[in-house]
């Protein structure tokens, strides 16, 4: 199945398949898809959910997107997405948005629906592996486990762009909504009785395109509040809901022709009260991710890049200890054998494994002998988009 998929990506690509754009009855549509697939190999702790320590080739997802402008103000699409990573996915197909969009003017549109959550650079992108230099977005920030609870929110977003002359542009998104549940995510993947978790989450950010032209600086902020239950580590049920659950973040990222510097901070917080005869009745978690790239286009076919991203699962904890942090130095080269087909070979040096609540990639479960402090990983992916 595996290999059958890769042949058939391969051949897409050659194909130089296009985007199909049509009317229906007067109607602009729109109809996008993309597939990948990669394989991952790895010399010490099995990564993603799978034994990347003997290679595998268990990482392929794909997509269809279509979007209907049903007037010169309002389109409405959606997405349907599937992946199968590992224990992550398991090819079951989801909603990945699903909204409308009304723009009233620059400065003011609405959207409402399955909406994809802007935060920071990338997550409302992070779908769309044409788009970025690496095989792997910085898993401190953007962590695959957790990309179904993530990248939408079930709600409603208002947003613009406001002119400020000389001084740029101001962009804002203001949104309210509840956070979707994913069973077949990082949270779920190992629990014998799925986690199921009930939040209502309300956020925004605010981007300004600065006088200096390429560089853009950002915030973002998200303030939630849940409740959930399920199976803990022994077997035993557990509920819990939380008190506190607070994420801003911080970005900057310059542009100059085929340069590209991004940085970006995030703290999560999150205090909550946990009712489980094996926990302590509160439990105080301040997380922090940190990672600065740069990537620069040599030519039309050749793309090159490396970042630095590290991850502190507890900030109050030893922060040298590996079960409490990730580093990883990435190496990247991007070739671009088409418009429409890409190759991406990626080296991975990290140092630690965090924990396995952390949901950044490390399992015990995968790893039954034990973790090693260091893991080098090789991603070699590809992928095709129309």
């Amino acid at each position: 199945m595996k290999s059958l998929f890769l042949i058939a990506v391969v051949s897409a690509g050659l194909m130089r398949a296009q985007s199909t754009d049509f009317t229906l009855e007067g109607v602009p549509v729109q109809i996008h898809g993309f597939a990948s697939q990669a394989f991952l190999a790895s010399d010490n702790n099995n990564y993603l959910s799978m034994p990347t320590s003997q290679g595998s080739f268990a990482f392929t997802d794909f997509g269809a997107n279509v979007s209907l402008q049903l007037t010169g103000q309002f389109r409405v699409g959606a997405q349907v997405y599937d992946r199968n990573m590992g224990e992550l996915g398991n090819w079951h197909p989801e909603l990945d948005w699903a909204s409308g969009d009304y723009r009233f003017k620059d400065w003011l549109g609405i959207r409402a629906g399955k909406v994809k959550t802007v935060l920071g650079l990338y997550n409302d992108t992070q779908d769309l592996e044409s788009l970025h230099t690496w095989a792997l977005l910085p898993q401190s920030m953007y962590p695959l486990d957790l990309r179904g609870t993530t990248i939408a929110h079930i709600g409603g977003d208002c947003y613009g762009d406001i002119s400020l002359k000389r001084l740029g542009t101001l962009s804002y998104t203001a949104w309210a909504g509840l956070v979707p549940n994913d069973p077949y995510g990082g949270r779920a993947a190992y629990n014998s009785d799925p986690t199921t978790r009930g939040a209502r989450s309300e956020g925004g950010d605010l981007r300004w395109n600065t006088l200096l032209k390429g560089l853009l600086a950002g915030l973002s902020y998200i303030d939630s509040a849940s409740r959930e239950k399920g199976i803990d580590a022994l077997g035993l049920p557990y509920t819990g809901r939380s008190k506190k659950n607070e994420t801003p973040q911080f970005y900057l990222q310059y542009v100059h022709g085929g340069l590209r510097l991004d940085a970006e901070y995030r703290r999560a917080y999150r205090d909550e009260l946990v009712f489980d005869v094996h926990q302590p009745p509160a439990i105080e978690i301040d997380s922090r991710s940190v990672y600065g790239s740069a990537s620069y286009r040599i030519s039309k076919r050749l793309e090159i890049g490396a970042y630095y991203s590290r991850f502190y699962f507890d900030w109050a904890d030893k922060l040298s200890d590996p079960d409490n942090h990730i580093f990883d130095k990435v190496a990247a080269v991007r070739l671009d054998l088409t418009s429409h087909w890409d190759v991406k070979i990626e080296g991975h040096f990290m140092n630690g494994y965090g924990s396995g609540d952390a949901f950044r990639g490390f399992y015990l479960q995968d790893n039954p002998q034990g973790f090693k402090p260091d893991t080098n990983l090789l991603v070699i992916r590809t992928g095709v988009q129309f």
